[in-house]
């Protein structure tokens, strides 16, 4: 998290556009700390539109998780994006809170949409589970007939309640007929989708000494980083499109197309795109890119986070570091492990 101070005074960052999803400040700062000792009050949500507001009233204490579903998809952006030029930086004390850089309709804006209505779906999914919320539990329907050597038992996890929650929510505000908000509509879904896809079969076994008598098993979502690790495989391999106007009963609308023509069309769990990125090497208030100065840089990769392409060819400084670590463990019978601390001396390089 970064500060707006010299930032904004350079940008003069007082306008948000329409289509910028605010309500995702839910997620961070004092409303995010707050969200569990006081009520939501859905009139103080920043940026709702009114599908959105009447939500929040009808469903008012799924919306903790909501605001989970953004935090755990900004945290996951974060990791996937920790060894490159941007990296997914989200700035203090703003309604816009990864600033300019989403209002470009680039592969960035196409992942932070489509991670964080994944987000949103998984931590609604697994509360309902949970059984934080009186309005949703486990799924009961299309499980099927049990396998060989198993029977249905445990909560499923309803990811389609979960999903649903999503889509009404989070795409409340896509519903202008322009290139953007087809994009996001639809990079929002891929997100879902892949929350359907990685859904696997969990079973645990009863029985005594650990026997496997009896297997029950369930539908589980997976862990969230698979979900990330997935998505940023789909921003590697985005596809760009290009924006077409026709005339329709309600006016003219803009839709999205692919850009080259021998490539295989996206699919509904592909991201797409249709403008293309800054380089992100040096500050720049228009594009919100915070430059890679300072940066810590892998020395011995020749990938993104190698100190040549993150640093963006200006070199890197050296210095060394003392840390702190456990050293020379022992395990003792029983049972616990002593350790000894040791100072180790690390190089550090960060672009200049």
């Amino acid at each position: 998290m970064i500060h707006l101070g010299w930032f904004l005074f350079l940008c003069g960052l007082t306008r948000v556009m329409a289509s910028y999803p605010i309500w995702w400040s839910l997620a961070v700062g004092h409303q995010y700390s707050s969200l569990g000792t006081q009520p939501i009050l859905c009139g103080s949500i920043p940026g709702l539109v009114p599908k959105q507001l009447r939500f929040c009233r009808n469903y008012v204490e799924i919306m903790p998780s909501v605001a989970e579903g953004v935090k755990i998809g900004i945290q996951e952006c974060q990791h996937q994006f920790r060894g490159r030029r941007w990296n997914c930086t989200t700035i203090n004390d703003n309604l816009a809170i990864f600033g300019p850089v989403l209002d470009k309709a680039t592969r960035e804006s196409a992942f932070v949409h489509a991670i964080a209505s994944a987000g949103v779906a998984f931590a609604v999914t697994r509360s309902c589970a949970e059984g934080s919320a009186t309005i949703c539990g486990c799924d009961t329907r299309h499980k099927g007939p049990p396998g060989e050597g198993w029977k249905w038992g445990g909560c499923s996890e309803d990811v389609e309640f979960g999903s649903m929650v999503s889509r009404e929510f989070a795409d409340a505000r896509e519903n202008r007929p322009d290139a953007r908000s087809a994009m996001n509509r639809h990079n929002n879904e891929a997100g879902r989708t892949s929350i359907t896809d990685h859904m696997y079969l969990k079973c645990k076994c009863h029985g005594l000494s650990g026997s496997c008598e009896v297997k029950t098993c369930w539908w589980s979502q997976p862990d969230f980083r698979v979900i990330g690790d997935y998505m940023k495989d789909k921003y590697d391999s985005a596809s760009e499109m290009v924006v077409e106007k026709h005339r329709e009963s309600r006016g003219w609308v803009e839709t999205l197309r692919p850009k080259y023509t021998f490539f295989k069309p996206p699919t509904d769990r592909d991201l797409v795109y249709y403008e293309n990125s800054p380089n992100f090497c040096e500050p720049n208030p228009e594009t919100g890119s915070f430059g890679t100065r300072d940066r810590v840089c892998n020395l011995t990769s020749h990938g993104i986070d190698g100190c040549d392409l993150l640093c963006c060819g200006r070199g890197h400084n050296t210095r060394t570091e003392n840390r702190k670590e456990k050293c020379h463990c022992i395990f003792h019978w029983c049972c616990y492990v002593s350790c000894q601390e040791c100072m180790r001396v690390y190089d550090v390089h960060t672009c200049k």
